[in-house]
């Protein structure tokens, strides 16, 4: 099974997609947690991801489509795979060719990212200063939310209200996906 989960900044992402990476058996992979790794490495490329990170801004498509590739190609995404944080935007969508089989959608309000994100965050991720917050909630507007739309049309999407208990939502998203 090949599941995409898309949401805000800060709507539990992360965690949903460990819980059914555990029950569903297949591999979670966040685009997030890569390219923080990428950032911390002392290489051109890690400079730049970090100096991108930092101001609050996407990761270039190319490069994310190119990235999250890799990734799949090996043996352990073989039979399916929890993703999260990808694709973000349409472009990524036309160039990710993977027969997604569901997409699922964790929606908040941007007053409850801010406040999951402010109490969380730590200073220690380079995307988590309130500016960069900001920044990022902005961009999922701007160019996520064609993707939850696209993937809507076409009838993968499950709308998952992301503002309760971690266990209320995980039970839904197993019922949507009749496990």
């Amino acid at each position: 099974m090949k599941i995409v989960i898309v949401g805000i900044q800060g709507a539990g992402k992360s965690t949903q997609g460990n819980l059914l990476s555990e029950k569903v058996n297949v591999p979670y992979l966040s685009t997030g947690h890569i390219f923080r790794q990428i950032a911390t490495e002392k290489t051109p490329l890690g400079r730049k991801v970090k100096e991108i990170m930092t101001a609050g801004f996407l990761q270039p498509d190319d490069l994310t489509v190119q990235v999250v590739e890799s990734y799949l190609d090996r043996p352990e995404y073989e039979k399916g795979y929890i993703i999260d944080g990808f694709p973000r935007t349409l472009e990524q969508v036309e160039i990710f060719k993977n027969n997604v089989d569901k997409v699922i959608y964790l929606d908040i309000s941007d007053n409850e990212a801010l406040n999951r994100l402010q109490f969380q965050g730590d200073g220690s991720r380079p995307d988590s200063s309130t500016e960069a917050i900001k920044k990022r909630i902005e961009l999922f507007h701007e160019v996520t939310e064609p993707v939850i739309d696209y993937y809507r049309k076409k009838g993968l999407l499950l709308d998952i209200d992301g503002e309760r208990s971690i266990e209320e939502i995980h039970k839904d998203i197993l019922e949507k996906l009749g496990k």
